[in-house]
């Protein structure tokens, strides 16, 4: 299998390449060739499997030309390790629980399956291999936890200073070992071209291995289709049409559902539901695709003004544009409908984070306008790792999990750091 860059489909390097590369030369996002689809069949008789034994059948269609099986194994025993359960929340809705990692977040999965199958990767060469990852907030806890001591990786995380969560902060700051924190003087998407830009300097690239760990790695995104396979083979249908609702800030989890979908899996519909960073449910409407400043709200995960995601979104649906906004509707929604969505829900028995909030309204107007659906939203964090929106929302206490307790108690080791590359790049020839 060849994958090939967003920016020119010519642009072709092996499953080696495109892990270690992260980001083709050209700035493009790599897709394999083509994407296999799974025989009906053989969905429906997902139903009757366990998580991993999906994960095999899924994995095995995408990476069998360039792995063993005993290696597609191993890649998604270690992957898949803890669940993805569905709960009903209300009548025909339901939330993919994506939280109960390592670290407490869905990229647990994705950061996993990328430390596994790089190390598959790099075991013929002695070069370190430096990852470089820019966070909002969960990438930087999920991406340094599943690197974390794994020989040959460096992880350098860069995260913009004072706009994570305090928890989020600390899952990735106090690990030390083979993990470097730095906060940078600016905003998520400053982060996000500092790591670009390193990814394309000459200079660097001729010393240095560096690769990428955020979703814009077919290694951290390509796994993420597989909680989409799992959440349909566990879901009550009843003869309806489904829609998945994905809270979005990059868009490599609506990305994977939709390749998903492409697969074969019957999702009827698509929700992007965003904060006031609404670059893409504009686009949905019919506005331009032009990148912001990203606007700061209490779903910082997602507080991302140039979506690096959208080209790969493109590319699935062969650039077709109608197709595009005909199979995904886009709502955005500000702060006060966050909060108020947290409220009204727990009556219900259900604690929402900032982000399943957003994901649970653009479910909700979704199906309000269109009728005769069971609906997912994706949950994707724990609502213990935004704890002081929580808490202000509901005017009560969250009990966190032994684990997030954890790692309050670490102390927190940083670097600073202006926006300037010229700055970041001192700082990585020093290494």
């Amino acid at each position: 299998m060849k994958y090939y860059s967003t920016n020119n489909p010519k642009q072709q390097v092996s499953l080696a390449e495109a892990v270690i590369k992260g980001l083709a030369p050209d700035q493009g996002l790599f897709l394999p060739e083509r994407i296999p689809v799974l025989p009906k069949q053989l969905i429906e008789s997902f139903s009757s499997k366990s998580f991993q034994e999906i994960g095999y059948d899924v994995i095995k269609a995408l990476f069998s030309e360039d792995l063993t099986n005993e290696q597609i194994l191993a890649l998604v025993d270690h992957t898949l390790v803890f669940d993805a359960p569905i709960v009903e929340v209300e009548k025909d809705v339901y939330s993919l629980e994506l939280f109960h990692g390592p670290t407490l977040a869905f990229k647990d999965f994705g950061a996993r399956f990328c430390s596994k199958l790089m190390s598959m990767l790099t075991t013929k060469t002695d070069q370190k291999v430096y990852v470089l990852v820019a966070t909002s907030g969960d990438t930087g806890s999920a991406v340094a936890n599943g690197f974390l001591g794994v020989e040959g990786a460096e992880v350098i995380v860069l995260f913009p200073k004072g706009k994570v969560s305090k928890l989020q902060e600390k899952q990735f700051t106090t690990l030390g070992q083979n993990i470097t924190a730095i906060e940078v003087e600016g905003v998520f998407d400053d982060c996000q071209t500092l790591v670009k830009q390193a990814f394309l300097d000459p200079e660097l690239n001729k010393s240095l291995l560096l690769t990428s760990a955020n979703s814009i790695n077919i290694a951290r995104w390509i796994p993420q289709c597989l909680y989409y396979f799992y959440a349909y083979s566990r879901l009550p249908k009843d003869g309806k049409k489904i829609v998945f609702s994905v809270p979005s800030g990059n868009f490599g989890n609506l990305a994977a559902g939709v390749l998903a979908w492409k697969m074969g899996l019957p999702i009827d519909h698509f929700v992007a539901a965003t904060n006031l960073n609404k670059i893409v449910p504009d686009y949905l409407k019919g506005v331009p695709f032009k990148a912001k400043a990203s606007v700061p709200t209490v779903s910082n995960s997602m507080d991302v003004g140039n979506p690096s995601n959208f080209p790969r979104l493109q590319a699935l649906y062969d650039g077709n544009e109608e197709l595009f906004r005909k199979n995904i509707k886009g709502f955005f929604y500000t702060d006060a409908q966050t909060i108020e969505a947290i409220q009204a829900v727990k009556p219900k028995g259900y604690t929402l984070d900032p982000h399943g909030a957003v994901g649970y309204l653009g479910l909700k107007d979704f199906m309000a306008e269109n009728p005769g659906y069971v609906g997912v939203f994706l949950e994707t964090a724990h609502p213990g790792k935004f704890r002081d929106v929580v808490e202000d929302a509901l005017n009560e206490k969250l009990v966190l999990p032994d684990r997030l307790a954890a790692f309050l108690e670490g102390e927190k080791k940083v670097l600073s750091m202006g926006k300037s590359f010229e700055e970041f790049k001192e700082f990585l020839g020093g290494l």
